[in-house]
């Protein structure tokens, strides 16, 4: 039995193949969690329905609208959620809306950013830092109703956000270079360390923010 056998988790962010949400989603799969997905706007609707295609039992997985920009969307597709599910025990990306009872697990995803200056990520960085506190500050409020709140800090990945960044390649060549494993990350590993936060095994684990990088946050200078 999977390590997420019988868990409803939303799965908000996916852009395309290379998306980390998406790394999340297929490795949630791989452990038995029922999955759901959103497209947040026309012009990425049919990424995310030919993605869900592609997995097993896709006919049944709940997918639909959701822009967090605009509230009666997300009124709507919760409650299109609720009628389906009855429940979401595992909620990722950075939108904390779901009843708190019906919570177990909220995971976030941020980047070293917040503690390193990264050329072009400017104010990005900013939002990030602001995620990262958020991610404490929300597990202290929801930790009396058994909800955990972590983040995942992943190295720089080859994804349809990453691409606005300029100078990501470059980065992801340095981390090759510099990182103590000396390889870079793969959607599929930052896939991984989500399943471990959304299981029983890190229930001990709240307010964390998770490095998936091979190390790269604690170099400073290097030979």
């Amino acid at each position: 039995m999977g390590l997420l056998e019988g868990k409803k988790a939303l799965v908000m962010g996916v852009g395309n193949k290379r998306s980390i949400a998406w790394g999340i989603a297929t490795a949630f799969q791989r452990e038995g969690a029922d999955l759901a997905f959103n497209w947040p706007n026309e012009r990425l609707k049919d990424n995310v329905l030919e993605l869900v295609a592609t997995l097993p039992n896709h006919e049944s997985i709940p997918v639909g609208p959701c822009d967090v920009s605009k509230q009666d969307e997300i009124d709507k597709f919760f409650a299109e959620m609720d009628r389906k599910w009855g429940r979401l025990d595992i909620l990722v990306h950075s939108i904390a809306f779901a009843a708190i009872e019906d919570l177990k697990s909220v995971m976030s995803l941020t980047y070293n950013a917040v503690d390193r200056v990264v050329p072009s990520y400017n104010s990005m960085a900013m939002a990030k830092a602001v995620l990262e506190a958020e991610t404490r500050y929300l597990a202290a409020d929801l930790g009396p109703h058994n909800v955990r709140v972590n983040a995942i800090s992943a190295g720089p990945l080859k994804t349809l956000a990453g691409s606005a960044v300029r100078g990501i390649s470059q980065a992801r060549d340095l981390m090759v270079e510099k990182a103590p494993l000396r390889r870079n990350i793969t959607q599929d590993e930052v896939g991984n360390v989500a399943v471990f936060l959304a299981s029983e095994w890190s229930r001990a684990v709240t307010g964390a923010t998770i490095f998936a990088d091979n190390g790269f946050n604690i170099i400073g200078v290097t030979e």
